[in-house]
């Protein structure tokens, strides 16, 4: 026996040579004492294999710790870890999860083994499973024969998994780390296996340095990710300050050649190649002072939108045809617009284009200084003019000698009819509105002002309500908001021109009153209403818009249209008695009525337009009467 161990033979050698003895005729005592001995060796034996197998696992657990030192990734050190657990005790499956507690699941991260169920990102239910024991218990927990073990509770999902791979021993030792629970590493077999407290904590142990290893990686990912982004903050400061020199160079440069005398031509071709398009130089009212390359068609709409965005917000914008538009600004005073089309065959970098638009906005920095010094004067000018409309809106202005005198100085031509515009936006920025009604009065040679605010015009024209309607469409157009517009006119002399503006006020107002925000209203538009508002009541006027055309058709036929509405009116609208008060037959009043409704259109009865008519022919009959009156008066006086 002592040699058989020895030699470490095989246990079949040591039952051979018990069979040897007995067939040789051994006693029974000698059999009993050869029996006692061969028993003994075995154990001694099993002793000296799993002190080997021990000395193997902890050599193996050395060789795992050292590999898990390496600075690898999460997932190649996970691969490691699982392929580690799996050669650790001969087994064919393993694999890593982490707890996903918001979900109640964990989730594969690694897998190493022939699997087909298992991989990674497959969810892991947290409701049973010898996972579920392991995290209860922070131990390990295994199963000799998984799907015939009923001593732990079962969870559909894991058994047709472990059921698909042909499984039968499964163990789950938890990786905890301090007071963390990240998740657990699984080993699985294909055969029934029961493991002793040696392979426990073996597995224990490794997973005590995975759960480190997973720590430290984690750890050592986070402060790859801070390094790496305080290396492009870096980057992006040293490209940023190199970037703010080359703009402070590039603005040095322009503002010495605005100061050199270098006009608009000579600064829009210095700048056209730095922003890389064709560059145009506007001035406030939109006239092209300066072109550099070619244009695109222009969409003139979009860019007046894009410019009243621009100098509201005070810094370039692009448009939706994808042109660029900033301001020319000095102050508050809009001196004019820099449009820039992009070359098309340059691509654009988004890392430009922080630094495009600053350069684009020095180019109209530059630009303003030109056209600030070449307006000076004109803008003096402009804050006069304005001082002159707010004299000529007041009621007790000065002589009109006095503001004629003023405007002929000024440029002003107040000869001919006006008309006076009171807007009110509905909505949007006010700054916007006084910009548009800046450039608006320039180019239609009128005046502006603000009260209250409204934006008041003083425009050259006979009729308020085409003017008014012209100032609506552009001005809502412009702030993509309604606007409520009340007009007066025409006014020739200086003097009428706050008893207009006071008439436009009023027509506001009225508008306002009858529910009518985003109209336009003027006296002649509000019929009665606006005869009311007048100071200076045209009641000819009135009465030929509302029943003039009755009245030339009396006129030109010698018929009695206008005598037989009396009548309607006067007998509540009845045919039949207006005909016995006429003396005519009730098919004469109804033709008649029937001519009247094609002169005034088929509405005229409907009951705010009946009203103008009957007040127009109350009208037109007392005008009659002080005619005669007179007449009659200078009869008498000549008699």
């Amino acid at each position: 026996m002592l040699e058989l161990l020895a030699r470490e033979a095989p246990a079949e050698e040591f039952e051979r040579l018990v069979y040897a003895a007995r067939a040789a005729g051994a006693t029974e005592e000698d059999l009993t004492r050869l029996t006692r001995a061969k028993d003994l060796s075995l154990s001694i034996r099993g002793l000296f294999a799993r002190r080997q197998q021990r000395e193997a696992g902890l050599s193996a657990l050395v060789d795992t710790a050292r590999d898990l030192t390496h600075p690898y990734n999460l997932d190649t050190l996970l691969k490691v870890i699982t392929r580690r657990a799996r050669l650790l005790l001969g087994l064919d499956m393993s694999w890593v999860t982490f707890h996903d507690f918001p979900k109640e699941c964990s989730v594969v991260r690694a897998a190493d083994g022939h699997t087909s169920a298992i991989t990674v990102g497959f969810e892991v239910p947290m409701t049973g499973g010898v996972g579920r024991q392991a995290r209860q218990r922070s131990a390990p927990f295994w199963s000799a024969d998984y799907l015939r073990d009923d001593s732990f509770t079962h969870s559909d999902v894991i058994d047709n998994v472990v059921r698909a791979e042909g499984l039968h021993a499964i163990m789950a030792v938890p990786l905890r780390h301090e007071d963390s629970d990240l998740g657990n590493l699984y080993v699985a077999g294909r055969r029934i296996r029961h493991f002793d407290p040696d392979e426990l904590s073996l597995m224990s142990s490794l997973a005590d340095l995975a759960a480190v290893a997973i720590e430290k990686t984690r750890l050592l990912d986070r402060v790859r990710d801070e390094v790496a982004g305080l290396e492009l903050d870096t980057s992006r400061a040293m490209d940023s300050s190199a970037a703010a020199h080359r703009l402070r160079a590039t603005h040095s440069r322009l503002i010495e050649l605005v100061l050199e005398g270098g006009g608009l031509h000579a600064l829009a071709t210095e700048a056209a190649p730095l922003l890389g398009g064709s560059l145009i130089i506007r001035d406030h009212v939109g006239r092209d002072l300066n072109t550099v390359g070619a244009f695109p068609t222009l969409d003139e709409n979009t860019i007046r939108a894009a410019s009243l965005d621009a100098h509201t917000e005070r810094r370039p914008v692009r448009a939706a045809d994808g042109l660029w538009v900033a301001p020319a600004i000095a102050g508050q005073e809009m001196l004019g617009t820099i449009l820039l089309a992009p070359d098309p065959a340059a691509p654009e970098r988004s890392s430009d284009t922080s630094q495009h638009i600053q350069l684009l906005g020095l180019v109209a920095q530059a630009a303003a200084l030109v056209l600030l010094m070449q307006r000076s004067a004109a803008a003096a000018e402009g804050q006069v003019r304005d001082e002159l409309f707010n004299d000529l809106l007041k009621e007790d202005q000065m002589p009109a000698a006095k503001l004629a005198e003023r405007a002929r100085r000024l440029g002003v031509n107040l000869d001919g009819p006006h008309v006076v515009v009171v807007a009110r936006p509905e909505g949007g920025s006010l700054g916007r509105a006084v910009i548009w009604a800046s450039s608006y009065a320039h180019q239609h040679s009128g005046l502006k002002s603000v009260d209250g605010g409204c934006i008041i015009l003083l425009l050259p024209g006979t009729d308020p309500g085409t003017v008014g309607k012209a100032v609506s469409q552009d001005l809502s157009s412009a702030l993509t908001h309604p606007v409520t517009i009340g007009t007066a006119g025409p006014v020739t002399d200086l003097s009428g021109i706050s008893r207009t503006y006071q008439e436009a006020r009023c027509c506001l107002d009225a508008l306002t009153a009858l529910g009518g925000k985003g109209g336009t209203a003027s006296p002649r538009e509000l019929g009665f209403l606006g005869l009311l508002l007048s100071d200076s009541p045209n009641t000819a006027e009135f009465i030929n818009n509302t029943i003039g055309p009755v009245l030339d058709y009396d006129t030109q036929q010698r018929t009695d249209l206008a005598r037989t509405l009396e009548a309607y009116f006067a007998s509540a609208c009845s045919p039949t008695r207006a005909a016995e008060s006429l003396h005519v037959h009730p098919n004469t009043v109804s033709r008649r009525l029937e001519r009247i409704a094609e002169l005034l259109g088929p509405d005229w009865l409907e009951p705010a337009q009946a009203l103008e008519v009957q007040l127009a022919l109350q009208m037109q009959r007392t005008r009659q009467a002080l005619v005669r009156g007179r007449r009659d008066q200078a009869g008498r006086a000549s008699g």
